[in-house]
């Protein structure tokens, strides 16, 4: 199995890139699923049902999101509905939607995503290594699914590389979200889990993490207070590309993928 994953789409312009190029890539890399998370979709701040429609019908198999999943008032009636758009699973009680959806495609073959938020820097979500432990009492790689995808949105990378040793050979992949930038220890641990602290964003580089940079960085010298905006230059896709052994379900391979904009491109 082949998953291609793409890092927090950040505006307009990034998530049409996505849209325009998630079959080419998928088609190109021979993917079996494309995993995006989608959480600063709309103007850098939330989704919108309309925008996850778009991502469906590009090829896109699930959304995942984080602590800006509720920025867009509209998204709590619709993900109520759309069990492939999910949000992180140790969210306190009451909030719509799962934190976790198996999906299937056309070769059978199944995958499950699992969406969690971290406690370190954060605000105040349900212990993550708890809600981890209680969904692998539920989900078991190999009986319940052929692999296990774990996006983990934070912004202590200590914290994300704990989770990812904590996981080591019980899921297929542990992959970061949340900082926007790339992170260069792509690999697979010891148990057989590809893990990647952050797999960056789809944006405009050419900014602070994806936002208006004279802004951003008047904000940090408190020199104003105004709103931030997204960042409007030439975009870049940022993610992975993991191959999973159908035997085991661990991981094989792990590869960055960067196309366009001003990184680096992988080749």
């Amino acid at each position: 199995m082949r998953i291609l994953f793409f890092g927090d789409i950040v505006g307009r312009a990034a998530r049409n890139e996505v849209v325009a190029q998630t079959a080419e890539l998928k088609e190109k890399h021979r993917c079996d699923f494309v995993v995006t998370n989608c959480e600063n979709a709309a103007g850098g701040f939330g989704v919108t049902a309309d925008i996850c429609n778009a991502l469906f019908d590009a090829g896109n198999d699930v959304l995942t999101s984080g602590n800006h999943i509720w920025d867009k008032s509209e998204i709590s009636s619709y993900i109520a509905s759309e069990p492939r758009l999910i949000r992180p699973l140790n969210m306190n009680k009451g909030f719509p939607g799962d934190g976790f959806v198996i999906t299937s495609n056309m070769k059978g073959r199944r995958l499950a995503v699992l969406n969690v938020i971290t406690n370190l820097f954060m605000s105040d979500y349900l212990n993550v290594f708890s809600a981890l432990e209680d969904f692998l009492g539920r989900v078991k790689l190999g009986t319940d699914a052929d692999a296990i995808l774990v996006d983990v949105h934070g912004e202590a990378t200590s914290e994300k590389m704990a989770i990812g040793h904590f996981l080591d050979g019980r899921v297929s992949c542990v992959v970061g979200t949340h900082t926007h930038v790339p992170t260069a220890d792509y690999q697979i641990l010891e148990g057989g889990t590809a893990y990647q602290t952050d797999a960056g964003m789809c944006g405009d580089y050419n900014s602070v993490i994806g936002m208006n940079k004279e802004v951003a960085t008047s904000r940090f010298r408190q020199d104003v207070s105004g709103r931030l905006t997204v960042a409007t230059g030439e975009i870049t896709l940022c993610g992975i590309i993991v191959d999973i052994d159908d035997e085991t379900g661990l991981a094989i391979a792990i590869q960055p993928l960067r196309k366009g904009g001003r990184l680096a491109e992988t080749v």
